[in-house]
């Protein structure tokens, strides 16, 4: 074989030359594969290999569809299936007795391949339902996660419901979090509270709204024996701490009044072993499944020796799992005609954040959903799932997530792990963009624009610490870890960086979360110390401000909801972005108001960086700086010339 370069066989799947539709694609579609191959001499065949897990494999001979010189383009086209599954590819090259593999490359993110001389990595389309949709009133909104208890008391009757004897308030509200532990077993014996409440929460609606807040996630809020309220004991049943029933319906309809909707934790993969349900302890009047086989929950659970020995949730004895396709489980959870899902919509709520959803079947979740949308046909269902949704894998199955039956909206935690190894120097902006751009290229469009776009959680140490860069958390012990406190260098260096961290956020397609206090400074490390009390009165202003500046921006302009996504600029420290409607019409064809967004971020600590950026794919008029006093900036044929300072941000309308 004669005048072979590195890179003779190529195919890129961000391409359209290459691939066309870009991305994800409703089933029987029609997609357009390529792949050039430049040699003097044509190769012997070349196959393209498509697979799935229930046809397994085919080979389609791919035609001669150009040959420029030693430049010849291969083409097949391919029907996706007729039933939503994920469909995987690559090339098979036979030259001279040779055989060559053009697949995925090696960190399998999508765009431009490798060759290999045995089997590749496969590219990746996802086929989801046809007219598949999300809700298009969740796509546009900014989401507000609350732990209830550390948000605000609020007792206006002047009565405060006292948690059981082993647990306890807090003297004060400005106290840190701690568990009292078993000092040899290492279990909880103490949870403690702050006494955080509904009433709080109805308190400070006009807080959540100035904030620019239209839905409001609240961590569990039925009746459990832990502070955290993931241990259920009543699904049926408000918390007492938290206040009850109707205190539930009137904050979802004071939220309403303010456009503020009411999302709620379902912990549905397990209950308490306190519960009416178990009964573990003889807390409750029922006769439980631990106490009886003659319980009428006894067939929820898994014993392996009744009573003692039960499956539970991560070998945690307080928590045991229950059997999601037990149908007595199902009538309970979601067909009678008081089930947990329809109680709770009926009084008020807009949907539901499935905790753990990589441990409920794919039959429970698609069933969750229809029910949920025969009390409200917009309703939204959001998943906890911290890989890539699309081909996430648990307990050995390919789970069907985002194929058009099951959730609305997966929570986006690989956006967060993303950016913070951006903002951190960790990867570079075109490693970014790379990474950006796969999760785009692998989910359907509508569920990349409802994707939970969160930063900060219950679950993740607070943003502000891991910005100000402080010491891994395994490097410290637990007092070190709750005393820890940026020091005011560490902390100054973090707000700069999630400044533009949050502005980026607003910016993308999505719905963008933020965890309660992280708009106004809040730090700490994880479980029990990112779940301190919110400070009231000593919130740092700046901050707050700001984050009230950007989710106003996000509000007010249909392109940073809704309108298309597309790379600007990625190079060492800057990233680029633009945000764009035209013809009026939105990427899901809805009817919105044009305009064109350009935002530019330099990430580094200590240099400007000075760019030029040719914009005339998507603008041909002056841009407003949004943040600079509406500086005006002229295109010269074409080209973008920027100045950005360290840790600066431009974001930029066209006039």
């Amino acid at each position: 074989m004669n005048s072979l370069c590195i890179d003779w066989i190529y195919h890129n799947s961000h391409e359209k030359i290459y691939r066309t539709p870009f991305g994800a694609l409703p089933c029987s579609a029609r997609v357009s594969l390529r792949i050039k191959i430049a040699s003097e001499v044509p190769p012997d065949t070349v196959f393209l290999r498509l697979w799935n897990e229930e046809e397994k494999e085919k080979l389609y001979p791919m035609s001669l569809l150009e040959n420029q010189r030693m430049d010849r383009i291969y083409h097949a086209e391919i029907e996706t299936p007729q039933t939503p599954k994920l469909i995987w590819y690559f090339f098979i090259i036979h030259f001279q007795n040779q055989t060559y593999f053009y697949g995925n490359n090696a960190s399998q993110s999508g765009g431009a391949g490798e060759i290999y001389t045995h089997e590749p990595p496969s590219y990746q389309i996802t086929v989801f339902q046809p007219n598949t949709r999300t809700p298009d009133w969740f796509k546009s909104s900014v989401m507000y996660q609350v732990y209830v208890d550390r948000f605000f008391p609020h007792h206006p009757d002047g009565i405060t419901y006292e948690p059981a004897p082993k647990n306890f308030f807090r003297r004060e509200w400005s106290e840190l979090p701690e568990y009292e532990r078993d000092p040899d077993t290492h279990r909880v014996i103490r949870y403690d509270y702050f006494g955080g409440n509904l009433q709080g929460l109805i308190a400070k609606l006009p807080y959540l709204h100035e904030l620019g807040i239209g839905v409001l996630y609240l961590n569990p809020i039925f009746e459990a024996h832990s502070n955290h309220k993931y241990d259920t004991a009543d699904y049926h049943r408000i918390d007492p701490m938290y206040g009850d029933q109707d205190t539930f319906q009137r904050l979802c309809a004071e939220g309403k009044k303010l456009g503020i909707l009411v999302i709620l934790d379902g912990v549905f993969s397990h209950t308490g072993s306190n519960s009416i349900y178990f009964n573990r302890e003889g807390t409750y009047s029922s006769l439980g499944a631990y106490q009886s086989t003659d319980s009428p929950y006894y067939s929820w659970y898994h014993f392996d020796h009744h009573p003692g020995s039960y499956d539970c949730w991560w070998g945690i004895d307080t928590m045991p799992n229950v059997d999601e396709t037990n149908s007595l489980y199902q009538d309970f959870i979601l067909y009678q005609e008081n089930s947990v899902i329809k109680h709770w919509m009926k009084l008020g709520a807009k949907g539901w954040r499935l905790d753990v959803a990589d441990e409920l079947p794919d039959s429970f979740i698609k069933s969750l959903r229809a029910v949920m949308h025969t009390i409200d046909d917009d309703s939204v269902l959001i998943g906890e799932i911290w890989e890539d949704a699309s081909n996430k894998t648990s307990y050995g199955e390919l789970r069907e997530y985002l194929l058009g039956e099951e959730l609305d909206s997966p929570t986006n935690y690989p956006f967060r792990k993303i950016l913070l190894d951006f903002f951190l120097e960790r990867i570079d902006a075109e490693e970014m963009h790379m990474q950006l751009i796969q999760l785009y290229e692998n989910y359907p469009l509508h569920h990349f624009y409802a994707a939970m776009n969160l930063i900060g959680s219950h679950d993740v140490p607070r943003v502000l610490t891991l910005l100000g860069e402080a010491p891994e958390q395994q490097t410290l012990s637990k007092k070190d870890q709750k005393n820890y406190q940026l020091s005011a260098s560490q902390r100054e260096l973090a707000i700069k960086r999630l400044k533009l961290l949050s502005l980026m956020q607003m910016c993308f397609p999505g719905v963008p979360c933020i965890y309660y206090g992280d708009e106004i400074g809040l730090e700490g490390y994880s479980d029990p110390y990112n779940r301190a009390p919110y400070p009231w009165g000593k919130e740092n202003l700046e901050l707050l401000s700001w984050y009230k500046a950007i989710i106003a921006l996000r509000n007010q302009h249909a392109a940073l909801q809704t309108g298309s996504w597309h790379t600007a600029y990625a190079r060492d420290d800057v990233y680029g972005l633009v945000r764009q409607i035209t013809g009026n019409q939105d990427v899901f064809g809805q009817v919105k108001q044009n305009g064109t967004f350009l935002l530019f971020i330099n990430r580094s600590t200590d240099q400007q960086r000075d760019i030029e950026v040719d914009i005339r794919s998507w603008c041909n008029n002056a841009l407003i700086s949004l943040l600079d006093n509406q500086k005006e900036f002229f295109i010269n044929e074409g080209i973008l010339r920027l100045t950005l300072n360290p840790l600066e941000a431009k974001i930029m309308l066209q006039r």
